[in-house]
């Protein structure tokens, strides 16, 4: 049974000044095996942004540490990611699923590229402690970034495994489909292929006739059949991978930054509750890039309710009972 955790109304008049409220402020009741509560007695916020992966984080955290005695309440859900990173600046929340890119790019301004994943979750790490007193724990298993993916069928015929053997493809099968976002990113489409020296608009790397620009969830089935493109952007974590068979090429000359999934809690909050960085730590150790596509297809192409799987998974993976 779900108990309702954050009322819309008491969310809404508690954090005005962000205009932050609660998605549906429900998650299952738990309790962790054994019956333990080591955060007997905590009283805590979890949020989240609002597209599908950050809601189940959110859910996923606010399941287990409730399960581990807290009193949890759930604004998951906050619309755009702004209101969700403002709220925890503010102290109206106090954990926070983010990703070393978003930190590193969107929050910090910063343009360098740093295919580490640990270097630069590291320098986040490093960096949001000074600033704002907020501790981006080490980091989970998947990292949701940019990539490009191609049918299974096209990469067996193609014989492609990474983005090094699409440059090494007769300019006719260099096809791609992408959305105007990320053709136009800093970071996106053309700097890519620069990268990989297949330049844009060139005859001898990439005609502006192989590339097709469409809406992102367009990207998915269009790659999938083939047509009009052999390669299309993705998300590395997005279900539509798995569940149109896609394979994800590797990055070989680590052009993407790394996204990788951390818990960030209020330094305030974690210094009183130094329970969190080990419960945390366990749902991080947890997960993983194919993890995260069968979760959030569960959500996004099953329909169901990102409390009942976040519920379901912490039991199959005996994290509660």
């Amino acid at each position: 049974m779900k108990r309702a955790v954050a009322a819309l109304l008491v969310a809404a008049s508690m954090l005005t000044g962000c205009g932050l409220v609660s998605s549906s402020g429900t998650f299952h009741d738990a309790r962790l095996p054994g019956g333990e509560q080591p955060l007997a007695g905590a009283k805590l916020v979890v949020t989240s942004k609002s597209f599908t992966e950050g809601v189940l984080l959110g859910k996923i955290t606010a399941t287990y540490l409730a399960a581990a005695g807290a009193d949890v309440k759930d604004l998951t859900g906050a619309p755009g990611s702004a209101s969700s990173r403002q709220a925890q600046l503010n102290g109206d929340a106090d954990i926070l699923w983010e990703y070393t890119g978003t930190g590193w790019v969107n929050y910090h301004n910063q343009t360098e590229i740093i295919a580490d994943p640990t270097q630069l979750w590291q320098r986040v790490h490093d960096v949001e402690l000074r600033d704002h007193h907020l501790e981006w724990l080490p980091p989970a298993n998947f990292n949701d970034t940019y990539a490009f993916g191609t049918s299974t069928p096209n990469a067996q015929r193609l014989q492609v495994k990474s983005l090094s053997d699409v440059a090494a493809l007769p300019v006719p099968d260099r096809t791609f489909c992408v959305d105007d976002e990320f053709f136009s990113r800093s970071d996106g489409f053309i700097p890519m292929l620069q990268q990989y020296g297949i330049p844009y608009n060139d005859p001898n790397g990439v005609p502006s006739g192989n590339v097709t620009r469409m809406d992102a969830g367009v990207v998915y089935t269009a790659t999938a059949k083939g047509a009009p493109c052999h390669f299309g952007m993705v998300y590395t974590t997005d279900g539509r991978v798995k569940n149109l068979d896609l394979v994800v090429l590797d990055d070989d000359k680590k052009f993407f930054l790394p996204y990788s999934g951390t818990a960030v809690v209020r330094g305030a909050v974690i210094d009183r509750y130094p329970a969190l960085r080990p419960l945390l730590g366990t749902i991080s150790e947890h997960l993983s890039d194919e993890l995260m596509q069968e979760l959030n297809g569960r959500v996004d192409i099953d329909g169901e309710d990102p409390a009942d799987v976040a519920y379901d998974w912490l039991k199959s993976a005996k994290l509660v009972e």
